[in-house]
């Protein structure tokens, strides 16, 4: 363990082996890191959240997991509910200036270019990459495998395997994601055939997923899990934008 001079650890904070804190950083009460997390200079970890009704005696944290690296300037703000943490996974990567808000939940092998914003109880998958400057609004969920573009604005959910861009435009599947972690052809066509079913047919999207996963044509769990996106979550989704879409003519 590494803790540089000026850097300013609270009490009642967690470090695992390995980690390694910057000068001017700042890990505030109750915030976990796990092993060879590294806070680079000026980020704050567990601050006060953005929230105007919060009670700052409430006993919340921030939980980070191994191997996650946060750069200059990020800030990670804790939960607004007693007892509870915003999470960071594991082996995640947070670029300079980047913000995860009050009870967000930010999965394994994330990169949060910088700039990014996430607003209060967003979630976000495994192996998600989020542009620069891009914006989330509170409680969306961004599903495993996304890459969304640079200054996309989200405010509503994007389905796993995607890409976004702009104002809630999904632009196609994530396909160069897909190949280089490992997923055959097989599921990567059923994918597809996932994405079509919902996209391209009319009527009411959560029916629509609904149906096509009792329908029982679905059998992987990637096609089932990108299914299954659409009977969840509070807010709308994102639509595909028809013409031009990436990915529609090569399964790999």
């Amino acid at each position: 363990m590494s803790i540089h001079p000026t850097a300013i650890i609270e009490e009642e904070v967690q470090l695992g082996a390995g980690c390694v804190v910057h000068a001017y950083a700042v890990v505030k009460r109750h915030s976990v890191l796990g092993d060879g997390v590294i806070i680079h200079p000026f980020a704050v970890i567990g601050g006060d959240p953005q929230y105007l009704k919060f009670d700052p005696a409430t006993k919340s944290g921030v939980r980070v997991g191994a191997g996650t690296v946060i750069r200059e300037h990020v800030t990670i703000n804790r939960s607004i509910h007693a007892g509870q943490a915003t999470t960071v996974g594991a082996r995640c990567f947070l670029m300079a200036n980047s913000h995860v808000g009050h009870d967000s939940a930010v999965a394994d092998d994330v990169v949060l270019a910088n700039n990014v914003m996430l607003a209060g109880h967003v979630t976000v998958g495994g192996h998600t990459f989020l542009g620069g400057g891009a914006g989330f609004h509170q409680f969306c969920r961004v599903g495993e495998g996304v890459i969304v573009s640079g200054l996309a604005r989200i405010a509503q959910d994007i389905p796993p395997f995607t890409m976004a861009a702009e104002r809630n435009e999904v632009i196609g599947l994530n396909l160069v994601g897909l190949k280089r972690r490992g997923f055959s052809r097989e599921t990567i066509r059923e994918i597809k055939d996932a994405f079509r079913a919902v996209y391209f047919t009319s009527g009411n999207i959560r029916a629509v997923a609904r149906a096509s996963l009792e329908g029982g044509a679905f059998k992987s769990a990637e096609a089932r899990q990108f299914l299954t996106f659409f009977t969840e979550g509070k807010r709308g989704f994102a639509r595909a934008r028809r013409e031009g879409l990436a990915g529609e003519d090569d399964a790999g």
